[in-house]
């Protein structure tokens, strides 16, 4: 069976529909989704779409999210962890990080708070004894540093996912000795991303894990231009999709399917260890 290790079940793309989307991940050998949260107000989203998935899920907030999130989002991560920390549903801290992508995020003050709150949260996943997943846009660097800081106190973090990677296979390299493996998903799927493409059919078998971040980031076979979104063609992706995202990733590595599957589902059990607790079958 499959684990997507990133999607979001609870967005509201998903409102309508959320029970079809699980049974059709089921029917596709899905059998387990990590549902990272993006800010305190939505934690007790991800925690019950994890449910009714029978999954898992991840609390923090996410970098897009730091001036939305209100005024004390670490102290209700620290809440929310101590009040659900022997949940073995509870897999992560995360979706945390930092994004130098997004324009309004890129004033002074935003990076700091980003910078801020992503420091803050490894402090809690280490406090608590959880792996993280992070969120690198344009910020791999930044990231690894204070992973690094964190090592360097002797509180290291207990690696994770650096979710949709699209580094250089240096920093690639160097979130692997930091105990994480990458996540790969829709972006492989297209052509034109070379970097990615070349990350997934170069880096070592217990580097990768597969996710969709559903609804967000589908295949190229989902993808609409704007045209077409105008005019009503959806371009939802699901964990669904996962298989034949696998599939891309077989061809890159000369793998079989089997193959991919066996690798990504122990690599995902490795940095998200309560996996196992769940038993998400391999």
């Amino acid at each position: 069976m499959w684990i997507d290790t990133h999607c979001h079940l609870d967005a509201p793309e998903f409102g309508a529909d959320r029970p079809e989307v699980i049974a059709r991940a089921r029917a596709a050998g899905v059998a387990m989704q990590v549902i990272p949260a993006v800010m305190p107000s939505l934690f007790d989203s991800a925690r019950r779409a994890a449910q009714e998935a029978n999954g898992a899920y991840a609390l923090g907030t996410h970098p897009l999210y730091v001036h939305a999130a209100g005024d004390d989002p670490v102290a209700r991560l620290g809440e929310a962890l101590a009040q659900h920390g022997q949940d073995p549903r509870l897999v992560a801290v995360g979706e945390i990080g930092l994004d130098h992508f997004v324009p309004a995020l890129q004033d002074e003050c935003s990076r700091k708070r980003q910078e801020s709150l992503y420091a803050q949260q490894l402090e809690l996943a280490v406090e608590h004894g959880l792996p993280v997943i992070l969120h690198v846009r344009r910020s791999a660097d930044l990231l690894l540093k204070h992973l690094r800081l964190q090592r360097a106190r002797g509180r290291p973090v207990r690696g994770g996912i650096a979710h949709a990677f699209n580094g250089s296979l240096q920093q690639a390299h160097a979130f692997l000795d930091l105990g994480f493996c990458l996540g790969f998903g829709g972006a492989m799927t297209f052509d034109r991303a070379h970097q990615i493409r070349r990350l997934a059919a170069a880096l070592p078998a217990d580097a990768i894990v597969l996710e969709t971040d559903a609804p967000d980031i589908p295949p190229h076979w989902l993808y609409r231009t704007a045209a077409e979104r105008a005019a009503g063609l959806r371009s939802r992706n699901e964990p669904a999709e996962l298989p034949a995202m696998a599939a891309v990733l077989a061809a890159l590595r000369g793998w079989s399917l089997e193959q991919v599957k066996w690798h990504t589902t122990r690599n995902a059990q490795r940095v998200l260890p309560r996996l196992l607790l769940l038993g998400a079958p391999g």
